[in-house]
């Protein structure tokens, strides 16, 4: 019985992704890109951000797609109460910013009220040690174009303003992320 429940186990880690993403505590690495805010460009800086207080980093695969249109959606119905518990919400992906232009505008996703930044070679996805999948060829988004670039895993990571990850979230459907998300940064703002 002991072989069997170690043979399990020992399969089960197997199993698992070569690449973690980074835990709980560890600094989060900085990033400057450009990212669309309600379709206009502009320049994101991570530590500009802190300087305001939290910031909810969560990194998706390509916009127009299923789960990242739920997700991007629930954080734009979400926004006032994230905005109320002191964070700041971007979303990463390897999409171009002329993707994320439309995609930030978008009144059925990110609808004006959600920032999404541009990780084009996916550096940022690499440094918060993210999976990344190359674009599978001929793969479509909602809109029915034709998607070329690679995908990063769905992760959202919590920052506090020190720079440190208050939370990694990961495994879960994009409205259970998302709350878990708001949940987060609201402990951390009854915390204070």
């Amino acid at each position: 019985m002991k072989r069997l429940l170690l043979g399990f186990l020992l399969s089960g880690a197997t199993a698992l992704p070569a690449i973690a993403a980074l835990p709980q505590g560890h600094p989060a690495p900085d990033f400057q890109t450009q990212a669309s805010l309600a379709g206009k460009a502009f320049d994101f800086s991570l530590k500009a951000a802190l300087q305001k207080g939290p910031v909810v980093i969560y990194f998706y695969p390509s916009a127009y797609t299923g789960g990242c249109n739920i997700q991007a959606h629930t954080f734009a119905i979400n926004s006032d109460k994230f905005a109320a518990a002191g964070a700041t919400v971007v979303g990463v992906s390897l999409d171009s910013i002329d993707r994320l232009n439309d995609f930030s505008a978008d009144p059925e996703y990110c609808a004006g009220k959600v920032a999404v930044a541009s990780d084009v070679d996916g550096a940022i996805a690499k440094s918060y040690d993210l999976a990344i999948r190359d674009a599978a060829p001929g793969k479509k988004d909602s809109r029915g174009i034709e998607i070329t670039h690679g995908f990063a895993e769905r992760t959202t990571f919590i920052v506090t303003a020190d720079g440190k990850i208050a939370a990694t979230l990961t495994g879960l459907k994009p409205a259970e992320n998302v709350a878990k998300a708001l949940e987060t940064v609201q402990q951390l703002a009854a915390a204070k």
